[in-house]
């Protein structure tokens, strides 16, 4: 193997883990403070790039990609607030909410789905890359778009970072995820601070959507796959843990692109859930993870 090739796997590797890394996150945000997993994840990242085709280039509207963007992450948001209360706030109480939120935010990925395909209709569609041309990376020629999405991602995650770290909302949602019982006895607002994650989590959910429109064609069910690599990072990167989240998107981003160089790109996804069993009989508890609550 030379190093052209090798070039070649880093750089398609790079450019996956910044795509799931960016999905995986959200999912990480809502379990570490929630104690969930939210499977419309996947349709939030649909309906984003399809607000913001609408807006940019559908319809006859052409407002640019900037308008499409701000109106998507406006609808995400109202998205994201919508389903924490009427989709899983019933359940909090429930002592089978994780079983009984799976339910309900498959049901909301249907319901999502449906929707799409009834508005938009089954024809693919794919939104005007913001970086067009071809760019060249440690000798590899990749779409601007993709050199996009490597640049964005590690910002927009960076800033996640930052928010939960150094802000009073942030440490909330930090404490939250600790012991929310905890955190409502030295009175902090655990329902707002659950509104606030859901948004934020569907706000990034919408991003990737909207950075790899402009790569992948749209469809109703284009969030699907990317919601089955995010699960499957958020579980070896150990849940709780988004570092580890992180680390283990773009390890499974590199993975994935030499599994498909070396066995094909049908046989990539079951070698993959293969190294994802024997990495969790090795470390239960994911590369970074802790103890899931």
């Amino acid at each position: 193997m030379n190093a052209d090739t090798i070039s070649a796997i880093l750089v398609s590797g790079i450019v996956l883990g910044s795509v799931y890394a960016l999905m995986a996150s959200g999912l990480s945000l809502v379990w570490t403070t929630l104690g969930i997993f939210n499977f419309a994840h996947g349709a939030l990242m649909t309906l984003a790039a399809y607000v913001a085709w609408t807006v940019s280039d559908g319809a006859g509207l052409g407002l640019g990609l900037s308008a499409g963007i701000a109106v998507s992450v406006a609808v995400l948001i109202g998205a994201g607030i919508l389903m924490e209360r009427v989709v899983v706030r019933p359940f909090y109480d429930h002592r089978d909410i994780l079983l009984i939120t799976v339910m309900t935010t498959l049901a909301t990925t249907i319901f999502l789905e449906k929707g799409i395909q009834l508005l938009w209709g089954a024809r693919l569609k794919q939104l005007a890359p913001v970086w067009p041309g071809k760019v060249e990376l440690f000798r590899t020629a990749i779409s601007g778009q993709e050199m996009l999405i490597i640049i964005v991602a590690p910002l927009l995650l960076g800033a996640l970072a930052l928010f939960l770290r150094n802000t009073r909302i942030g440490r909330g949602i930090r404490a939250v995820g600790q012991n929310p019982d905890a955190a409502r006895l030295i009175g902090i607002d655990v329902s707002r601070l659950f509104i606030i994650t859901f948004a934020a989590s569907a706000v990034l959910a919408g991003l990737t959507g909207i950075l790899l429109g402009s790569v992948r064609l749209l469809t109703p069910e284009f969030g699907a796959e990317p919601l089955v690599k995010a699960l499957i990072i958020v579980i070896f990167g150990g849940l709780g843990s988004l570092a580890g989240t992180i680390l283990a998107a773009y390890l499974m981003g590199i993975m994935e692109a030499a599994l498909i160089f070396f066995v094909g790109i049908y046989w990539a996804p079951s070698m993959i859930f293969l190294l994802l069993i024997i990495v969790l009989l090795l470390r239960p508890q994911g590369l970074l993870g802790k103890v899931v609550r």
